[in-house]
């Protein structure tokens, strides 16, 4: 869940409520500031010379605690999108579709864990008896984590957070979403074309919404040389449910190729005669 997806209006039935960490609160003990905010938000008084080299030890226990779990979840696969997306939308519906085909293929879905696209997403995952992921975290207002979530972590730090979304996933599939979507897709741009990451694949389903941002990114920023025509590459655009899943699949068979030929060469080193 990001910036985007916190809108309580979502669920007006449902009593404020907000996670920090393993910790749940709700009503009049609901604070309107968030981890993130303090940390990154400070002014002032000298006390956050003295409190931040302690928070080190809260952010060393976000990235033990999300590694320990999803260490051995397997092949996965982020999906992103609108938590405004109502239950009688059609991308609801695609992201329901998603949450099957790629459970059925033998994936993890991992999501923000909200309402919305990612409630969809870990629906068709968990009702397809794959494994359901939802990766929480806090902010002024939410809904915590959607009932469609087998496995959920919640966090304080999206730092913390955004590292699980890519360091566990085979590539990403985004739907229609607004800046907490933009941040994920280009992180991970950022990501593959530094080659931090590798055969990651980035896909957008949805032409209609995401034609007018490639045609920017084409149109606009590649003719004014700011990227390189192989970056627009790294983007796959379809509204095809099973086009997406083919792309992760084959990406995943890339990798696993290339891991298999890596750890041959380091057992049987080319020796030049």
């Amino acid at each position: 869940m990001a910036p985007d997806e916190g809108d309580q209006s979502i669920h007006p039935d449902r009593p404020s409520q907000k996670s920090r960490g393993p910790i749940v609160m709700r009503r009049r003990q609901v604070q309107t500031s968030t981890t993130d905010q303090r940390l990154l938000d400070s002014r002032g008084s000298s006390d956050w010379v003295h409190t931040d080299p302690w928070r080190v030890l809260r952010i060393q226990s976000e990235f033990v605690e999300g590694f320990g779990m999803l260490a051995e979840l397997g092949p996965a696969v982020s999906v992103f999108g609108s938590a405004r997306t109502g239950r009688d939308y059609p991308e609801y519906f695609t992201a329901l579709h998603l949450g099957h085909a790629l459970a059925e293929a033998g994936f993890a879905v991992i999501t923000g864990g909200g309402p919305g696209v990612m409630e969809a997403a870990n629906r068709g995952a968990s009702e397809s008896g794959g494994v359901s992921v939802g990766l929480g975290i806090e902010l002024p207002f939410e809904s915590g984590l959607n009932d469609w979530v087998d496995v959920g972590i919640n966090f304080r730090y999206f730092f913390a957070r955004k590292t699980m979304f890519v360091k566990y996933a085979q590539g990403f599939v985004v739907l229609p979403g607004g800046f907490g979507t933009f941040d994920e897709i280009f992180e991970a741009l950022t990501l593959v074309q530094t080659q931090k990451v590798t055969s990651f694949p980035i896909v957008l389903m949805g032409c209609d919404y995401w034609s007018g941002l490639l045609t920017w990114l084409r149109d606009t920023v590649l003719a004014e040389g700011k990227i390189k025509p192989v970056d627009l590459d790294m983007l796959q655009l379809t509204d095809d449910v099973d086009e997406a899943v083919r792309l992760v699949s084959e990406a995943r068979e890339h990798h696993g190729r290339a891991t298999r030929a890596s750890e041959a060469e380091q057992a049987h080193p080319h020796r030049p005669d």
